[in-house]
């Protein structure tokens, strides 16, 4: 993080490496999706034909996953300024004014990350849709206190916005509904992981019994298709709620 030198500049990147756990973990994964790949056949070809489909997928998909977690520790970063600020994703850039900004706020990180698996607490910026970004490292394991810098951050930042640091009602129930769209489509991945799940069960006990066996229909069209409509129906469920409601959603 760089020094505030009379006004506001600070650039927070990685400082701190993720943790061993999860990049072993990682490791461990991709080893074996692309050992699986070339060991096994496709099973309907009698083992005469090119490496079979899922091992390949899930190979690719824990491949996609190192280069986003690579791309997450070396390039991504955020900037503060007095003219605003700047997030550098894994590709591209995006950058707000002061007057864009609603507010920044540090909140906990999705479930599963354990005080061993990442960061606790995450830093978002709001605008004034109510539409929320991620700020890069400026969370709790790169930062000793994150809530203590933000609020450095909107002290700092006070002389050069035009409005104050105060709650609007209408851009808070917005941030209220995108919040339980997040919620609901969240609920859809347990779901259709569960589908998923079921789905391998049911393949294999027809591969057992001798009846007709249609993986890419079972462990694909599925579980992609129960993870759309669960989460459209959840999400016209709890985005219709009143603001009210919302609020007491976990």
């Amino acid at each position: 993080m760089g020094g505030d030198t009379g006004g506001i500049d600070r650039v927070y990147r990685r400082r701190r490496k993720p943790p061993l756990q999860q990049l072993g973990l990682l490791g461990l994964l991709g080893a074996n999706a692309f050992f699986q790949a070339g060991r096994f056949s496709d099973p309907y070809t009698h083992g005469d034909g090119p490496p079979g489909w899922p091992p390949l997928a899930f190979g690719l998909l824990v491949a996609t996953t190192f280069v986003r977690v690579a791309l997450e520790q070396l390039r991504a970063h955020t900037r503060v300024t007095t003219a605003g600020i700047t997030v550098q994703g894994r590709l591209r850039s995006r950058s707000w004014t002061w007057g864009e900004v609603y507010d920044i706020r540090v909140e906990r990180a999705p479930r599963g990350w354990g005080p061993q698996g990442g960061p606790q607490w995450l830093t978002y910026l709001y605008d004034f849709e109510g539409r929320r970004r991620l700020l890069w490292h400026l969370d709790d394991w790169q930062l000793a206190d994150p809530y203590a810098e933000v609020s450095e951050l909107c002290l700092s930042a006070a002389p050069y916005r035009s409005l104050a640091w105060e709650p609007r009602l209408q851009v808070e129930a917005l941030i209220l509904r995108g919040a339980a769209r997040r919620k609901a489509w969240r609920w859809a991945v347990y779901g259709a992981i569960a589908v998923l799940v079921a789905m391998f069960v049911v393949d294999f006990w027809e591969i057992v019994n001798g009846g007709p066996d249609h993986p890419f229909l079972l462990l694909v069209c599925v579980p992609l298709a129960s993870f759309a409509v669960l989460g459209a129906v959840l999400d016209r469920y709890w985005t219709s709620r009143p603001p009210g409601s919302l609020a007491q959603q976990p």
